[in-house]
């Protein structure tokens, strides 16, 4: 149903005054439209043009009269027969519409009332009475007149036509239905709409006021069968009925929106009044609580501003959302790294050095460097300098060389293995986005200690790992940059922070597997191992007093000599550290603990006998010196991962065709060592005395024992040229000489490295004499004293001069006749 433009039609609900309540029909019965139907009509007319709506018959409007010539034809009618032509004008914007400006259908009307405005302006009430059709003009001035004739009214011929008694009243139905959906028509319609009698006048009644365009009311009213004109008007209703039940749905959904939305603000509103009765509100006291906390920090102006902001972010949350405790986990991050807060260094160097020398034994090198870092530390107030990557074997006291500087500055420690990390968000962190997300073990670890300058151990260096989600190398490269760390960013703080006061020492068992650029940034510092005697001291300050201490002894009822001592270290266990060493002394002390506990009598002094009894027979048997009764047997060294060895080259010769022959589970490089010793001693026969044919008519088979164990090096290249030449010359080698050495096919020997290592496993095989590279002497050097006691070196710069120094002219007992 429509509503009628205020311009140019009134509200249709037409209020009457008693006195003049004749004047009107608001309901048509048939009656009452036979009665309309019998009225004869003029053939000439004056036609009132009408804007904005068409009048059917039977139906009263209100009209708004402002046109000069429709004033006039109204006032002059009005005085007259009352009767008129209402005619809808095509174009409802022409001001001055003329006989071609108007449609062919109209429809005889009466006026029922002239009103004249308050503002000045007319109104006139009309009720249409037939449908008529413009024949043609009569006159234009002072207004038009026209020829007229009517037309049928179309009803069914029938009485009673149950298909137009459907039709009507489907269209009653739906007019109820939109009276109802509307919100723009009053309800008393509905009342007008139930009680028309009149199947004509209710079709006229529910096509004038539908809310359907000019040009389709126009086609309505020109049907001349009022059927049709019913099923034309179904038509309209049902997309009317269509629309008004898709636009009250969205409005639906939008007010049940906005009603929840309302519901949740009065039920916050009752809860906050309630909580305020109670003494508060736990979120609005967290949040205080929080600003108060934030308040206090030291940290810089940008952070604070991302702090309050976070703050800010998480008052306006809902404490029973996701995202709630997402929030409230960052800004408890936030507050609980130390921004600028530091503890204060104790640089006493005497002290630190006092520490360092009470907690590690040995290591003089290693403990030097860390002195003279704290010295620069002390003198510059930073730590712009390199950091400190301690490497060598296991068990060695790296890690615990952290501990022992932590303590010696007074700071707090921090270790962090690396072994086996392989994703970089390990490094740097998880986005806050993701579900579970974290800062990086790097942050982890300073909010733990609650300070921004704490000794940071990265443990087992070398051992990261990298895979598909990212290297992190390339993540500790920041880290353990100098002039990057004081702007490290976490993925999940989104934050820089200020990790260039804190001293980074890194450790890792080889180098080799250390990303190159990660190295550069790192001062390496060689912990070798220690020598037995070094063992034994530690084993006395530190290893005994704790295995007595974590298995409840006292120093009375275990006590191991220096000789037993040594004797342990010797036969159970293989080791350049004393981690091997702690377990034989831990499994020791539980066996003692036992028999204290049954009140068993036992030995207190342990002896070497005692330590087979209770250990077993001996795990390892030391590699000794085997002597020079053999040619071609020749003592070599070696380096391992835990420490130096020695190893014999054994080279034998047996009739054949010139055959070399390599065993010994030998690695290429190796392999490779044994046929540019043997090329060598081919090339210079004359001068070992041997005859050129004995490489054609001779075999040589060269043998490294413990076949089962991996070999690979070129530090074997003089032994095996030694070997060979012993073999080949059957001249005995000199006794109780171990030699190391990468040779070239000229003969000359090059440097090797784990001098150290292998000048240890040397003393341990009772050897006297080192033959190694000229190059290796300032390794020689750096070694402390104690280690070379015992020990004659020779320095060589080719293979001759190792013969010359390692085979003596003696030949053999029963040597073997070359030819």
């Amino acid at each position: 149903m429509s509503k009628r433009n205020e311009e140019d039609v009134q509200n249709i609900v037409i209020a009457t005054d008693s006195e003049n309540d004749s004047d009107f029909i608001p309901l048509i019965t048939d009656e009452d439209e036979d009665i309309l139907l019998a009225a004869d009509v003029p053939e000439t007319l004056p036609i009132l043009p009408l804007r904005n709506t068409v009048l059917f018959p039977g139906v009263i409007i209100p009209i708004s009269v402002g046109r000069n010539k429709s004033i006039k034809l109204i006032r002059e009618s009005y005085k007259k027969s009352k009767i008129i032509g209402a005619v809808a004008q095509k174009d409802p914007t022409n001001d001055a519409p003329g006989f071609n400006d108007l449609y062919s259908i109209g429809t005889v009307a009466q006026i029922l009332r002239i009103l004249e405005m308050p503002d000045g302006s007319t109104s006139v009430i009309i009720q249409g009475k037939r449908r008529i059709c413009l024949d043609s003009p009569e006159k234009e001035d002072p207004y038009l007149v026209a020829k007229v004739h009517q037309l049928p009214d179309g009803k069914p011929k029938k009485k009673k036509d149950s298909e137009f008694e459907a039709i009507v009243g489907s269209l009653k139905d739906l007019s109820l239905r939109i009276i109802k959906l509307s919100s723009n028509i009053p309800p008393e319609a509905s009342f007008a709409v139930k009680n028309i009698e009149s199947s004509t006048f209710l079709i006229n009644f529910i096509s004038s006021n539908s809310d359907i365009k000019l040009s389709d009311k126009q086609r309505l009213l020109e049907e001349d069968d009022l059927k049709k004109r019913g099923v034309a008007l179904l038509e309209y209703l049902v997309k009317e009925v269509q629309l008004l039940e898709l636009k009250n749905d969205i409005q639906s959904k939008v007010r049940l929106e906005v009603d929840q939305q309302q519901r949740e603000f009065m039920l916050h509103q009752q809860m906050k009044t309630i909580q305020d009765e109670l003494g508060g509100n736990p979120m609005e006291q967290e949040i205080e609580e929080l600003r108060g906390k934030g308040a206090k920090m030291k940290w810089d102006t940008n952070v604070a501003e991302v702090f309050n902001k976070e703050v800010d972010k998480l008052q306006r949350l809902n404490p029973a959302s996701g995202e709630y405790s997402v929030q409230l986990n960052y800004i408890q991050t936030l507050l609980d790294l130390p921004w600028n807060r530091y503890t204060k260094d104790n640089f006493n160097l005497t002290r630190a050095k006092n520490i360092l020398e009470k907690d590690h034994f040995g290591l003089e090198k290693v403990k030097d460097r860390i002195l003279e870092h704290l010295a620069v530390l002390k003198l510059k107030g930073d730590l712009k300098s390199p950091i400190l990557c301690l490497y060598g074997p296991p068990g060695v006291g790296k890690t615990s060389l952290g501990k022992s500087i932590a303590r010696a500055l007074n700071r707090r420690y921090i270790r962090m293995s690396l072994g086996g990390v392989h994703d970089e968000a390990e490094i740097r962190g998880h986005r806050k986005t993701y579900v579970g997300a974290m800062p990086g073990r790097v942050v982890q670890s300073i909010k733990k200690v609650k300070s921004a300058n704490p000794v940071f151990v990265l443990d087992e260096i070398d051992k990261v790992g990298r895979d598909l989600h990212g290297d992190p190398s390339s993540a500790l490269l920041e880290v353990l940059d100098p002039e990057q760390n004081s702007t490290f960013y976490d993925n999940y703080l989104e934050l820089e922070f200020d990790l260039s006061k804190i001293m980074f020492i890194a450790t890792a068992n080889v180098t080799n597997t250390i990303h190159p650029a990660l190295l550069d940034r790192m001062e390496l510092i060689d912990v070798s191992g220690y020598i037995v005697e070094e063992k034994i001291e530690i084993a006395r300050r530190h290893l005994i007093p704790r295995n007595l201490y974590d298995h409840g002894l006292k120093k009375n009822q275990l006590i191991i000599p220096k000789k037993s001592l040594e004797f342990l270290i010797e036969n159970y266990t293989r080791e350049s550290g004393v981690r091997l060493l702690d377990k034989a002394l831990a499994k020791l002390a539980r066996m003692i603990a036992r028999k204290v506990a049954l009140e068993e009598k036992y030995n207190t002094t342990l002896s070497p006998e005692t330590i087979r009894e209770l250990l077993g027979y001996p795990k390892f048997q030391r590699d000794k010196y085997q002597g020079n009764d053999y040619a071609g047997v020749v003592t070599g060294l070696a380096w391992t991962s835990v420490g130096g060895e020695i190893l014999f080259v054994e080279t034998s010769v047996s009739k054949g065709k010139g055959k070399l022959t390599l065993t010994g589970n030998l690695g290429d490089v190796m392999k490779e060592s044994a046929v540019i010793a043997l090329e060598y001693i081919k090339s210079h026969s004359e001068l070992l005395g041997l005859n050129a044919e004995i490489f054609e008519n001779w075999n040589l088979h060269v043998h490294v024992p413990e076949g089962a164990i991996p070999k690979d090096g070129p530090s074997a290249g003089v032994t095996m040229a030694t070997s060979i030449a012993s073999a080949l010359t059957q001249r005995k080698v000199k006794g109780r000489v171990a030699m190391t050495g990468e040779i070239t096919l000229r003969g000359k020997v090059l440097p090797v490295g784990g001098i150290k290592e292998k000048i240890l496993a040397a003393k341990r095989a009772d050897i006297k004499e080192i033959i190694l590279s000229v190059e290796n002497r300032k390794d020689i050097e750096e070694i402390n004293q104690v280690y070379l006691k015992g020990l004659e070196f020779h320095y060589v710069e080719n293979i001759l001069e190792v013969l010359n120094i390692a085979l003596l002219e003696e030949k053999v007992s029963k040597p073997v006749v070359l030819s």
